[in-house]
């Protein structure tokens, strides 16, 4: 049965929506028109990483700049939701939602459109390798901590800081998914 017929819309959405998950690298359509979900490689994994290394670096150097007092207690607010659920038990989904939301809130107080643009356009990819590095590692939850220094840094307007934190942050996280493609 056709999805549009299950799903009870017309085939446009259905092409629209294929098209940007295509684009996004999520789904790949070859000539037989049959839509697979993607597997993220050890080489796409290595690209985003790159790409979002250079984006959140950019991203801290905006924050720490234009950040207002809400964006900040937004950050926190966020850092403090992870430590009581990472307390109270969290799941791997909930979990990488919330490190979402948290470089969401981020990439919003760079104030800075371009770099939002393509944060969104690599987020969908992001999502996925935290998804998958929180269901291999069970210790995901130590990585939840570490928001805190990001908020630290932007508060203290501390550049150097920051880039040294976030480089960390991410260098930790990108060890975690690779120890997943080596197994």
């Amino acid at each position: 049965m056709p999805l549009s017929r299950i799903l009870g819309i017309s085939r446009g959405p259905i092409r629209d929506a294929l098209s940007r998950l295509e684009r996004e690298g999520l789904v790949t359509i070859p000539r037989n028109g049959r839509t697979i979900v993607a597997r993220l490689t050890r080489e796409d994994f290595d690209e985003v990483y790159s790409l979002r290394l250079g984006l959140e670096r950019v991203a801290m150097q905006y924050a720490i700049r234009n950040a207002t007092p809400a964006d900040q207690d937004e950050m926190q607010h966020l850092v403090n939701a992870m430590l009581e659920q990472v307390h109270d038990g969290i799941s791997e989904k909930d979990a990488a939602d919330l490190d979402m939301r948290f470089h969401d809130a981020l990439y919003q107080a760079s104030r800075h459109k371009r770099l939002q643009a393509a944060w969104a356009v690599l987020r969908p990819q992001i999502y996925i390798f935290l998804l998958s590095r929180n269901v291999a590692d069970s210790d995901f939850r130590t990585q939840m901590v570490r928001h805190q220094e990001i908020v630290d840094v932007i508060r203290a307007q501390d550049l150097p800081g920051a880039m040294e934190v976030i480089e960390v942050h991410l260098q930790y996280a990108y060890n975690r998914i690779i120890r997943m493609y080596s197994k």
